[in-house]
């Protein structure tokens, strides 16, 4: 069944990944103008209004210690020495992203996440909370109720369930912005960085410039900084032509991507191997557990029945073939010939190990 699972998804994988190239694309969706960039944004609240699913005090003192904080600012004043039970309230972390060119008045989305043992966040409402970037200035105040996919429950025996996770939540337009964030695009020259270094892209980026701009406006530092003097005229209109600009990038490097853990494996479509040649087998270890009675003849004294325990322990080696891979293999001979061997998501992974120290993997070989 896994073999035919895995199967499926590589032949989905090389209809994908073999496809015709892609048509140009966008300036836009290949490199960023330098300094055009969000901030990210965090703060500490509280959560009120939970169904008795809050922090349990006693394990969680600072949310305690925030409450008595936020009520003396409020005129309320608690004796000395009183602690209260609290079973609505949470302690959370409150992060966004301040987008670039925000300006203060604009509402940004807000993600909240539970710091201490609150059992859900489910109609909880964030009480206002300051967002501070790194430099520790408020460039946002956030507050409002939150919106929880999550869902659990739990019985008195100690038993649970839970989908998703409950604790966190977000809130959107939660936040208001109170502060620009300072600009740090230069006035003069525009830099571009490419979202992925290549070099072959980089110098068709500042050919399709030039071209379209004019000679000597644009050149490439390296595989991914361009420099571009803009025209005179409206820098606004500019930037828009330049991110409208068509490109074709440069092929992606012959990679394959391995994740360990769960066995999946990605293979780019320049992916190719030199004439080798592939076996796999598998032991096979079989353990039978069996229960025999014992007991004493028929004219013995002082025995008795018992009952005692056999194992057997069986090995065997499925018959392991082999499969020439030719030289020049494309990604589709690849996955068939691996899928020839029998081999399991899991072993494909030392497969492509072997392939790529016997030096007939033409690819970069990346295990995450």
């Amino acid at each position: 069944m896994m073999n035919r699972t895995f199967t499926a998804i590589a032949a989905l994988l090389c209809t994908l990944l073999l496809a015709p190239t892609a048509q140009a694309e966008r300036v836009k969706d290949l490199a960023q103008v330098a300094g055009v960039r969000g901030n990210p944004l965090i703060g500490y609240g509280l959560v009120v209004g939970l169904d008795g699913s809050g922090d349990r005090t006693s394990q969680t003192p600072f949310t305690v210690q925030s409450l008595k904080t936020m009520l003396e600012q409020l005129g309320a004043t608690l004796p000395p020495g009183v602690n209260p039970q609290l079973k609505n309230v949470a302690a959370v972390a409150v992060h966004a992203e301040l987008p670039a060119f925000a300006k203060p008045g604009q509402q940004i989305d807000i993600t909240v996440s539970s710091i201490g043992n609150a059992g859900s966040l489910r109609g909880g409402s964030l009480l206002m909370t300051q967002l501070k970037g790194a430099d520790g200035q408020v460039y946002a105040i956030a507050q409002g109720n939150l919106i929880v996919s999550g869902f659990g429950a739990s019985g008195r025996d100690g038993s649970k369930i839970s989908v998703n996770a409950p604790n966190g939540g977000n809130i959107p337009s939660g936040a208001i912005v109170e502060r620009a964030a300072p600009a740090s695009a230069n006035a003069g020259v525009v830099t571009l960085n490419l979202r992925e270094a290549d070099f072959t892209t980089a110098s068709r980026i500042v050919s399709a410039v030039n071209r379209t701009f004019g000679s000597g406006r644009a050149q490439a530092l390296d595989g991914v900084t361009i420099e571009i003097n803009p025209p005179p005229g409206d820098r606004i209109s500019f930037l828009a032509a330049l991110e409208a600009l068509d490109v074709d990038p440069g092929a992606a490097a012959a990679k394959v991507i391995v994740n360990s853990r769960s066995g999946t494996v990605v293979m780019g479509g320049q992916v190719t191997v030199l004439p080798a040649a592939v076996a796999h087998g598998s032991l096979t270890v079989n353990i039978s557990e069996a229960t025999q009675v014992s007991q004493p003849g028929a004219l013995s004294t002082g025995g008795q029945t018992v009952a005692v325990p056999q194992s057997t322990v069986t090995a065997s080696s499925e018959g392991s073939h082999m499969v020439l891979l030719q030289g020049g293999t494309s990604l589709e001979e690849i996955v068939r010939a691996i899928n020839a061997v029998g081999a399991a998501p899991g072993d494909i992974v030392a497969i492509l190990e072997a392939l790529k120290h016997a030096g007939a993997l033409r690819a970069e070989l990346e295990v995450i």
